[in-house]
């Protein structure tokens, strides 16, 4: 007895010191406090997290159950200090699901370091859903440079549960839990904690003299920024730097006083060493770096600027770096600030230099923008220092996000003020802008129809009041897009949002008189809401009437390529739709069976990392033939919905040998993009790399124009045609396009 009782304890006692030895606690079996969640997890989202006895091993699993209407998402997640080097990190984890919908479950890994997120991944783009028994998934990323934390979870979006279970972590294959910490060197930016409260600049009202100063300064300031050696090599935390030098730059008396600051200041970052074999400038550049306002400085600054642009950092840059086989720029190492939801005077300033600069040297449409792009930071300097609160200086970001017309600039993160301020209710019905009319195309809730009191087709003339037209050319310099179409397709949404639990509205239906109601609005997780159009679960393709075959790029996957050119071959016509974001990228493999031969059909303009400012072009790119080209007339249907890989896939299908686009122009927002980060926490992104016919004809801002144009009709939207398909019909059925 005694025997067994003392191999009991011995056996107790490894059982223990086994799981004392796991560092971190990623089955969720060390569970201090039984009220919450397992030791060391936290939770993320509004979702309800508890720690459940369904467990696909030992006894506890972390489990995510939404609201019953769904709503926004759930995550529940762990954060592991990143004290540790590689090239490959890999999260694995079990999970179960049931009865997901409206969204997606799966595991999500996010790599943090200075203050901005560097490298993520959710599973959003494998769409898991439905009910699923425990399985093993697995998420692979490259392990960035500056990683600070990294954080592991489970997430659910839309409807139903989802159970989390026996995650682990590997870096280049071996399991974290048995890697020895490392003591992490951290950078000469990391260590400078100088101005983490606050900036402590306040600026006196500003005269047209201290305008004139700071904008000055703010050009220097990004000229520094991308071609200094020491700046470049990660030696200065650059904004920081900015709030050491204003104090004195602001109090200067003169021009002289001025330009010796800036020159004795740029002295003292360090000898710059002659550049040798600094990359010149290409001949045949697309695109030159303006140096103009050089030019236009007294002699001495002029010859110290002009001697840093001759001697610039060349190759590895602490801030900047073009993304390999793409081109497009990636911001790094850009505090967000994310605790300064208001940033003081000196961080507004900060966000407006910053971003000046990231466009005047990184943007390859700075060209295509209506202003003078040279003039906007002059403008901006008593916009961005003179706001008065919160939502005021959201409001000056996304004004000069808008200037620079480009669909994928908007602020996609930090902006809750601007969200507050269009309204927290939303009306439960679907609109567009049809025939230059706010017409009621969809109910979100079918449920809610009769208490509605509208119908599909109804045009909306008037809010609380005010027309419709006046509430719109009040409102569109917040919502960026490269075009007047796609800016009437983002304002559209919100029109009728309001932060009151009603809304009054003057309304016209048939071709009946006005009339006027009371709206009910409701809060958006109580409804189905999309923003564009409705995701579908169909079958990407299928047979119409009189052997025409339709596909919809919405729902396709790869497997379905095969079928299609099986099953389509015989037919008049393929009619593509495009009215959408396609979910598998298909230019190559489905563009390739409507050419019979190799045919050139886009090419790009990619920055320059040793010329900030600079863009050339790339090489044609093009169709292979990968076999018997399509014989029948292929129609790609594209309106105000079609944006960035929905454009890039429409030019590729333009290249087709008997090719008609029909619909109306497209969101004019193409290229891969890069994400910008401003203080305040604010995430804005642009189209990083320019996207032309081979012609060098653009398709930013004017978007993919349609061969033949087509536009739906109040009428037909009444009668539930869908009169772009209707059309394409037509075309296929006619003897000649």
């Amino acid at each position: 007895m005694k025997k067994t009782l003392v191999l009991l304890v011995t056996i107790i006692s490894i059982v223990c010191q086994a799981q004392k030895s796991e560092k971190y606690n990623l089955g969720f079996e060390n569970q201090s406090y039984e009220k919450f969640l397992s030791d060391g997890w936290l939770k993320w989202g509004s979702y309800e997290l508890k720690i459940d006895s369904i467990a696909h091993s030992g006894e506890k699993s972390g489990k995510i159950t939404s609201p019953e209407l769904g709503g926004s998402f759930g995550s529940i997640a762990y954060k592991i200090p990143a004290y540790y080097s590689g090239e490959k990190i890999q999260l694995e984890g079990y999970m179960k699901i049931k009865n997901v919908e409206n969204g997606f479950a799966g595991l999500l890994l996010r790599i943090d370091g200075n203050g901005s997120s560097l490298a993520f991944d959710n599973m959003q783009d494998q769409n898991i859903n439905g009910t699923k028994d425990w399985q093993k998934y697995t998420i692979t990323l490259d392990f960035p440079e500056g990683a600070e934390n990294i954080f592991i979870a489970g997430i659910l979006t839309g409807k139903g549960e989802a159970w989390f279970d026996d995650f682990a972590l590997l870096i280049d294959g071996k399991n974290i839990q048995t890697l020895k910490e490392e003591e992490k060197k951290l950078s000469k930016v990391q260590l400078d904690k100088e101005f983490d409260n606050g900036s402590l600049i306040e600026f006196p009202s500003l005269t047209t003299k201290d305008i004139t100063n700071l904008e000055l300064l703010g050009r220097v300031w990004g000229f520094l920024k991308y071609h200094h050696p020491e700046i470049a090599k990660g030696n200065y935390n650059w904004d920081y730097e900015l709030f050491r030098f204003l104090p004195k730059y602001i109090e200067t008396q003169n021009d002289n006083e001025r330009d010796k600051l800036i020159i004795n200041w740029i002295d003292s970052l360090g000898t710059i060493n002659k550049c040798n074999n600094c990359e010149p400038i290409d001949e045949n550049a697309f695109l030159k770096p303006s140096l103009n306002w050089i030019d236009n400085q007294n002699e001495a600054l002029k010859n110290k600027l002009l001697f840093v642009y001759n001697n610039r950092s060349q190759g590895k840059h602490y801030y900047i770096k073009m993304i390999a086989n793409v081109g497009n720029p990636e911001f790094k190492n850009e505090n967000p600030y994310l605790r300064m939801t208001y940033p003081d005077d000196g961080f507004r300033l900060l966000s407006l230099y910053r971003y000046w600069n990231m466009i005047n040297y990184f943007f390859p449409y700075k060209h295509l923008i209506d202003e003078d792009w040279n003039k906007k930071i002059r403008e901006y300097i008593p916009q961005f220092i003179n706001v008065k609160d919160e939502l005021e200086y959201e409001l000056a970001a996304i004004q000069i996000i808008g200037d620079i017309q480009d669909t994928h600039a908007n602020i996609w993160g930090g902006n809750d003020k601007i969200e507050e301020w269009k309204g927290l209710n939303y009306p439960p019905i679907h609109l567009r802008f049809i025939e230059n009319q706010l017409v009621v195309t969809d109910y979100y809730n079918e449920e809610l129809k009769d208490e509605i009191g509208l119908k599909i087709g109804d045009i909306i003339s008037k809010i609380n009041g005010t027309t419709v037209k006046e509430i719109v050319k009040e409102k569109s310099k917040y919502y960026p897009a490269s075009n007047q179409p796609t800016m009437l397709r983002d304002i559209s949404a919100d029109l009728l949002r309001s932060n009151s639990n009603e809304i009054e509205v003057e309304f016209i239906s048939d071709n009946s008189k006005a009339q006027s109601k009371s709206l009910k609005l409701y809060p958006k997780d109580s409804l189905n809401i999309y923003r564009w159009y409705k995701k579908s679960e169909d079958k990407s393709y299928k047979l119409l009437e009189k052997n025409i075959g339709y596909v919809t790029l919405q729902t396709i996957k790869d497997t379905d390529i095969s079928k299609i050119k099986n099953d389509f071959k015989n037919t008049k016509g393929i009619i593509i739709d495009i009215r959408n974001y396609p979910s598998t990228f298909v230019p190559f493999n489905l563009g390739s069976y409507f050419v019979s031969s190799s045919t050139p059909f886009v090419k790009f303009t990619n920055g320059s990392i040793n010329n900030p400012g600079e863009f050339t072009f790339t090489n044609n790119i093009e169709i292979p033939n990968q076999g018997e080209a399509y014989k029948g007339k292929l129609i790609v249907l594209v309106n105000e919905l079609s944006q960035s890989q929905a454009e890039y896939t429409a030019m590729a299908f333009r290249a087709g040998n008997n090719t008609t686009i029909i619909g109306s122009t497209t969101a004019g927002a193409d290229g891969n993009v890069s994400t910008i980060m401003l203080p305040g926490g604010l995430r804005t992104m642009i189209s990083g790399i320019g996207v032309y016919y081979p012609n060098e004809e653009e398709t930013q801002r004017a978007g993919i124009v349609p061969d033949i144009e087509v536009k739906p009709t109040i009428e037909g939207i009444r009668k539930g045609k869908d009169e772009l398909i209707e059309k394409a019909i037509e075309i296929i059925l006619s003897e000649r396009l």
